[in-house]
Order: C-alpha cells, then structure tokens, then sequence
C-alpha cells in the first residue's frame, strides 16, 4: 500500500478538563504530548475536526441507564469525587466524557459515509475498562464499544472487530460485546496484570472473543507472533466490515505501569497489518481510538508512528 490516505483527527480541549489527583497517571498531559506532537508540519494534512458531545442514546447502546446516570450524579461541582480509587470525576468529567463517546462514534460515522479513508480519536478519559454497568480503570464509558454498537444498531454494519493493544485487558469491552456475535474483540495484554481477566479460555459466547495475554517482559517479537498465529487469522476467519483500534500504547517499553517491552516499530506494525486486514474484509474502514500510554516521550512518539501509517498506509 502506497497511496496516501485521508486521515482524520478528531479530539476536543474538554478532553483535558477531566481532571484526576496529582500524580495520577491518566492526567490531561497525555492529551497534551499528543496534541503537541500532531500539531507538527509532518502532520499538517491531517482532516480535523473537534468531537462533539455524545448523545445519551449512543451511551445506552453499551452501558446501563443506571450506569450513565450514576456517573452524571456524581460529578461534583467542585473538587474531586472517587468512583474506585483509580477512577475519578471532577466538574470537567461529564463533557470530557461525551465529547470522547462523541469522537467515537463521529469518526466510525465519518469512515462509514465515506468522508475520510481512516481516523484517530485523541481523547481522554479512556474507555476499555468500563462494563455495561461499572465504570472503572480510569474509564467512564466504553468508546470503542459505544462506537461498535453505533455501526451494527444505526448504521447497518453486520460484523464489526474491536482490536485492543493496550497493555491491560479491556475487561469493560469483553463485557460489553461478549453475548454479541456481530462484534468480535481482539486483544494482547501483559497477564498477569490489572485487571485480571483475558485468558484464553475466555473466548466469549460466539467464540467472538480472543485474549492473547503475554507473560510480563514480552517483547515484539512476541507480540507480533501471537498477532500473526492468533489475531489475524481470527479476523480473516470473522471477515469484518469494520475495525476499531483500542490503541493503548501502554505496553512501551517506558510506559511506568507495565512490564512489556514494546517499541515504536512494533506499533507501526501492528498498524499496518489491521489496515490489511481492513483493506481485504472492509474496503479500508478503520478507526483508531486513544486507551492507555502513560510515559509522555513514549506516548506522542507511539501516536505519530500509528497515525503516521493511518495516513500512508506505509509503516516504512
């Protein structure tokens, strides 16, 4: 593949007011490194737009009335508020929150009809770890879920795969799509590790779902074998007409929260190889959306590569 790409990112500055503890690793300075990073002359073609807000119906295709109400309740006028004591909300959350859902679903909107080849969401908080009724792991509403539910309930979409490279299982979208055989989830992830799930044996109620946990200290040449015998043969196998990214970009050899020993190269690779996937099953539609990456230097280097190959279809 060699033909340029239209690429566009999506991203909105309420995302930075979702505000959580000093010291917190999900700090609105991730969004900052990326915007930095992509506000760059190699980056000056890139399609922007910035993520509207969510409606609340797009939320309920993925998460309990009385999750989403829970969440709105608890937003405090002032200060903070601890859901667990990893996941937090401040007077910023609730926007932050659906402007992220927001993004989401514009951007599989926006691939969908055909506007842009491909997109990258740029948005906090996180989304992964948040199950139909539990926010947790610094997520409030699953992004990537919402937006899958988005494309097989009100765009048409008859199988759509989810593909998660953070470092931490995103036990929130397992939950989610598990019961779901239009919606195949695939994942590498450090296990043992938070949040304790994604086994193998954990392969959902369609055989929709498949974990490749890897031993703490993997590198990419690991990684990139359980992509190519398990991952890639299940999307073939599955054929979707869509794929989103969870790109959590946590499994960097820097990133402070883990134990894998990922690279740059290797989340160019991985990039490269979905968008061959897409390209064979689903006429080039992908979107990617921001989970996890909490070394700042590791982060906005991980996110150029990967948005850099969205818009070269080239990871040389």
């Amino acid at each position: 593949m060699f033909r340029a790409m239209t690429t566009l990112l999506i991203t909105h500055p309420d995302c930075r007011e979702h505000i959580t503890p000093s010291g917190h690793p999900e700090s609105p300075a991730r969004l900052m490194a990326i915007e930095r990073i992509l506000a760059t002359e190699a980056f000056a073609v890139l399609a922007r737009e910035e993520a509207p807000l969510a409606d609340e119906t797009h939320l309920l295709l993925a998460h309990d009335a009385g999750l989403v109400e829970a969440v709105r309740e608890h937003v405090p006028e002032e200060g903070l508020f601890a859901i667990d004591p990893d996941t937090w909300l401040s007077p910023g959350s609730w926007r932050a929150a659906l402007r992220a859902a927001g993004a989401a679903v514009r951007a599989v909107q926006a691939v969908a009809l055909r506007e842009v080849d491909n997109a990258f969401c740029a948005i906090r908080p996180p989304g992964h770890h948040a199950e139909r009724h539990k926010s947790m792991g610094f997520c409030l509403f699953n992004n990537a879920a919402i937006a899958a539910r988005f494309l097989t309930e009100e765009v048409g979409v008859e199988r759509v795969a989810i593909v998660d490279f953070d470092v931490h299982h995103g036990n929130g979208t397992q939950d989610i799509v598990w019961d779901e055989a239009d919606i195949m989830y695939c994942s590498t992830h450090q296990h043992p590790a938070y949040p304790g799930t994604g086994q193998a044996s954990e392969t959902g109620a369609h055989g929709n779902v498949v974990n490749c946990p890897l031993p703490p200290q993997s590198d990419g040449r690991r990684f990139r074998e359980a992509v190519n015998t398990r991952i890639l043969p299940a999307l073939n196998d599955f054929a979707p007409e869509f794929i989103i990214i969870s790109a959590g970009f946590d499994a960097h050899a820097r990133d402070p929260l883990a134990s894998l020993n990922l690279t740059e190269e290797d989340y160019a690779w991985i990039t490269l190889r979905l968008m061959e996937v897409a390209d064979t099953h689903a006429d080039g539609r992908i979107v990617s959306v921001l989970e996890g990456g909490y070394d700042l230097k590791a982060l906005a280097a991980s996110v150029a590569v990967h948005v850099k190959v969205l818009m070269e279809g080239d990871a040389a």
